[in-house]
Protein backbone atom coordinates (compact mmCIF):
# COMPACT_ATOMS: atom_id res chain seq x y z
CA UNK A 1 0.00 0.00 0.00
CA UNK A 2 1.73 3.38 -0.80
CA UNK A 3 -0.48 6.72 0.01
CA UNK A 4 1.29 10.14 -1.92
CA UNK A 5 0.82 13.25 0.37
CA UNK A 6 2.13 15.97 1.42
CA UNK A 7 2.86 16.16 5.67
CA UNK A 8 0.84 19.59 5.99
CA UNK A 9 -1.99 18.54 3.78
CA UNK A 10 -4.86 18.20 6.45
CA UNK A 11 -7.08 16.40 4.07
CA UNK A 12 -3.77 13.80 3.87
CA UNK A 13 -3.90 14.12 7.90
CA UNK A 14 -7.22 12.51 7.89
CA UNK A 15 -6.24 9.51 5.57
CA UNK A 16 -3.21 9.16 8.27
CA UNK A 17 -5.57 8.58 11.43
CA UNK A 18 -7.19 6.07 9.77
CA UNK A 19 -4.41 4.54 8.70
CA UNK A 20 -2.71 4.38 12.15
CA UNK A 21 -6.21 3.47 13.97
CA UNK A 22 -6.73 0.65 11.37
CA UNK A 23 -2.62 -0.59 12.21
CA UNK A 24 -2.12 -1.00 8.55
CA UNK A 25 1.59 -0.67 7.23
CA UNK A 26 2.20 1.90 3.96
CA UNK A 27 4.56 3.19 1.91
CA UNK A 28 4.65 7.34 2.51
CA UNK A 29 5.54 8.78 -0.92
CA UNK A 30 5.94 12.92 -0.60
CA UNK A 31 4.42 14.68 -3.21
CA UNK A 32 5.78 18.12 -2.29
CA UNK A 33 3.12 20.99 -3.28
CA UNK A 34 5.09 23.97 -2.54
CA UNK A 35 7.38 22.74 -5.69
CA UNK A 36 4.39 21.59 -7.90
CA UNK A 37 5.07 18.14 -7.85
CA UNK A 38 1.07 17.41 -7.95
CA UNK A 39 1.59 18.55 -11.32
CA UNK A 40 3.74 15.86 -12.56
CA UNK A 41 2.34 13.83 -15.20
CA UNK A 42 3.44 10.56 -13.12
CA UNK A 43 1.09 12.03 -10.32
CA UNK A 44 -1.51 13.18 -12.98
CA UNK A 45 -1.69 9.50 -13.70
CA UNK A 46 -3.00 8.68 -10.38
CA UNK A 47 -5.27 11.91 -9.69
CA UNK A 48 -5.98 13.66 -12.85
CA UNK A 49 -7.37 16.91 -10.18
CA UNK A 50 -3.60 17.15 -9.21
CA UNK A 51 -4.20 16.66 -5.43
CA UNK A 52 -3.19 14.80 -2.53
CA UNK A 53 -3.71 12.69 -0.94
CA UNK A 54 -4.03 9.06 -3.59
CA UNK A 55 -4.20 5.68 -1.71
CA UNK A 56 -2.85 3.33 -4.16
CA UNK A 57 -3.65 -0.38 -2.79
CA UNK A 58 -2.48 -2.99 -5.11
CA UNK A 59 -4.26 -2.52 -8.18
CA UNK A 60 -6.49 -0.04 -6.67
CA UNK A 61 -6.29 3.32 -6.84
CA UNK A 62 -8.08 6.25 -5.06
CA UNK A 63 -7.82 9.76 -4.41
CA UNK A 64 -10.46 12.14 -2.23
CA UNK A 65 -9.94 12.11 1.44
CA UNK A 66 -13.61 10.73 2.12
CA UNK A 67 -13.43 8.29 -0.45
CA UNK A 68 -10.00 7.05 0.40
CA UNK A 69 -11.21 6.56 4.23
CA UNK A 70 -14.62 4.72 2.93
CA UNK A 71 -12.17 2.48 1.24
CA UNK A 72 -10.04 1.62 3.76
CA UNK A 73 -13.41 1.34 6.42
CA UNK A 74 -14.95 -1.00 3.48
CA UNK A 75 -11.80 -3.30 2.60
CA UNK A 76 -9.81 -3.28 6.18
CA UNK A 77 -13.10 -2.72 8.48
CA UNK A 78 -11.44 -3.26 11.91
CA UNK A 79 -11.40 -0.96 14.17
CA UNK A 80 -14.11 0.69 12.58
CA UNK A 81 -14.28 4.43 11.98
CA UNK A 82 -17.92 4.68 10.97
CA UNK A 83 -20.56 3.86 14.05
CA UNK A 84 -21.71 0.01 13.54
CA UNK A 85 -23.67 -1.27 10.70
CA UNK A 86 -27.44 -0.41 11.69
CA UNK A 87 -26.89 2.68 13.20
CA UNK A 88 -27.80 4.69 9.77
CA UNK A 89 -28.67 7.10 11.68
CA UNK A 90 -25.40 7.33 13.40
CA UNK A 91 -23.60 6.47 10.42
CA UNK A 92 -25.20 9.41 8.26
CA UNK A 93 -24.52 12.02 11.16
CA UNK A 94 -20.55 10.62 11.00
CA UNK A 95 -20.51 11.18 7.01
CA UNK A 96 -22.44 14.48 7.68
CA UNK A 97 -20.09 16.14 10.04
CA UNK A 98 -17.23 14.83 8.76
CA UNK A 99 -18.33 16.85 4.99
CA UNK A 100 -19.46 20.14 7.36
CA UNK A 101 -15.44 19.30 8.54
CA UNK A 102 -14.25 19.24 5.13
CA UNK A 103 -16.10 22.83 3.61
CA UNK A 104 -16.69 24.83 6.89
CA UNK A 105 -13.88 24.14 8.70
CA UNK A 106 -10.74 23.27 7.49
CA UNK A 107 -11.04 25.18 4.24
CA UNK A 108 -11.74 28.06 6.57
CA UNK A 109 -8.69 27.39 9.07
CA UNK A 110 -6.80 27.14 6.08
CA UNK A 111 -7.51 30.55 4.86
CA UNK A 112 -6.44 31.87 8.26
CA UNK A 113 -3.39 30.09 7.84
CA UNK A 114 -3.00 31.78 4.31
CA UNK A 115 -3.77 35.25 6.17
CA UNK A 116 -1.70 34.66 9.32
CA UNK A 117 1.14 33.64 7.05
CA UNK A 118 1.66 36.93 5.33
CA UNK A 119 4.14 39.73 6.90
CA UNK A 120 2.51 41.65 9.43
CA UNK A 121 2.06 44.69 7.72
CA UNK A 122 0.53 43.05 4.41
CA UNK A 123 -2.18 41.23 7.02
CA UNK A 124 -5.95 42.63 6.51
CA UNK A 125 -6.48 42.25 9.88
CA UNK A 126 -10.33 42.87 9.24
CA UNK A 127 -10.22 39.75 7.65
CA UNK A 128 -8.50 37.99 10.27
CA UNK A 129 -11.00 38.91 12.89
CA UNK A 130 -14.12 37.80 10.64
CA UNK A 131 -12.44 34.70 10.41
CA UNK A 132 -11.61 33.85 13.96
CA UNK A 133 -15.54 34.54 14.69
CA UNK A 134 -16.76 32.25 11.73
CA UNK A 135 -14.22 29.37 13.29
CA UNK A 136 -15.42 30.31 16.76
CA UNK A 137 -19.01 29.67 15.55
CA UNK A 138 -18.18 26.35 14.24
CA UNK A 139 -16.34 25.75 18.04
CA UNK A 140 -19.47 26.58 19.53
CA UNK A 141 -21.93 24.33 17.06
CA UNK A 142 -19.57 21.47 17.86
CA UNK A 143 -19.93 22.21 21.97
CA UNK A 144 -23.98 21.87 21.74
CA UNK A 145 -23.47 18.46 19.32
CA UNK A 146 -21.14 17.21 22.16
CA UNK A 147 -23.39 17.53 25.10
CA UNK A 148 -23.31 14.43 26.59
CA UNK A 149 -21.35 12.70 24.17
CA UNK A 150 -17.89 11.28 24.05
CA UNK A 151 -17.57 11.46 20.38
CA UNK A 152 -19.75 13.16 17.29
CA UNK A 153 -21.53 10.04 16.48
CA UNK A 154 -21.86 7.61 19.35
CA UNK A 155 -18.27 6.98 18.86
CA UNK A 156 -14.71 7.87 17.86
CA UNK A 157 -15.23 8.11 13.95
CA UNK A 158 -14.50 9.93 10.95
CA UNK A 159 -16.64 12.58 12.26
CA UNK A 160 -14.22 13.25 15.15
CA UNK A 161 -11.10 12.64 12.59
CA UNK A 162 -12.27 15.51 10.03
CA UNK A 163 -11.51 18.17 12.29
CA UNK A 164 -8.51 16.83 14.06
CA UNK A 165 -5.98 18.12 11.75
CA UNK A 166 -7.16 22.09 12.21
CA UNK A 167 -8.29 21.77 15.43
CA UNK A 168 -4.27 20.60 16.62
CA UNK A 169 -3.40 24.43 14.88
CA UNK A 170 -6.13 26.72 16.21
CA UNK A 171 -3.70 28.43 19.35
CA UNK A 172 -1.15 29.12 16.96
CA UNK A 173 -3.77 31.52 14.81
CA UNK A 174 -5.23 33.17 18.10
CA UNK A 175 -8.42 30.94 18.78
CA UNK A 176 -8.62 29.50 22.01
CA UNK A 177 -11.11 25.98 20.67
CA UNK A 178 -11.76 25.02 24.62
CA UNK A 179 -12.54 28.90 25.99
CA UNK A 180 -16.02 28.45 27.31
CA UNK A 181 -16.84 25.13 25.62
CA UNK A 182 -16.10 22.42 28.15
CA UNK A 183 -17.64 20.26 25.89
CA UNK A 184 -14.76 20.50 23.32
CA UNK A 185 -11.80 20.74 25.77
CA UNK A 186 -13.19 17.18 27.08
CA UNK A 187 -13.38 15.75 23.75
CA UNK A 188 -10.08 17.50 22.48
CA UNK A 189 -8.38 15.64 25.10
CA UNK A 190 -10.04 12.39 24.84
CA UNK A 191 -8.65 12.47 21.24
CA UNK A 192 -5.24 13.59 22.68
CA UNK A 193 -4.85 10.26 24.04
CA UNK A 194 -4.99 8.50 20.89
CA UNK A 195 -1.25 7.82 19.79
CA UNK A 196 -3.08 7.95 16.10
CA UNK A 197 -3.63 11.80 16.79
CA UNK A 198 -0.34 12.25 18.42
CA UNK A 199 1.68 11.43 16.02
CA UNK A 200 0.82 14.58 13.64
CA UNK A 201 1.02 16.95 16.33
CA UNK A 202 4.55 17.30 15.43
CA UNK A 203 3.65 17.61 12.14
CA UNK A 204 0.97 20.37 12.38
CA UNK A 205 2.97 22.38 15.22
CA UNK A 206 6.05 22.26 12.56
CA UNK A 207 4.01 23.76 9.77
CA UNK A 208 2.17 26.86 11.60
CA UNK A 209 6.01 27.59 13.43
CA UNK A 210 6.12 30.38 10.86
CA UNK A 211 2.56 31.88 11.69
Amino acid sequence: MKLYDFPPCPFGQKVRIVLAEKGLAYEFVQVDLSQGEQRRPEFLRLNPFGRVPVLVDEETTIYDSTIINEYLEDEYPEPPVLPAIGSSAQRARARSLEDFADTSFTLQVGQLIGEMGKAESDRDQGRIQRMQRSIERVLDYLNHELQGQEFLAAQFSVADIGFVPRLLVLHELGVDPALNRGNVDAWIKRMLERSSIQNLQGVTAQFVTGV
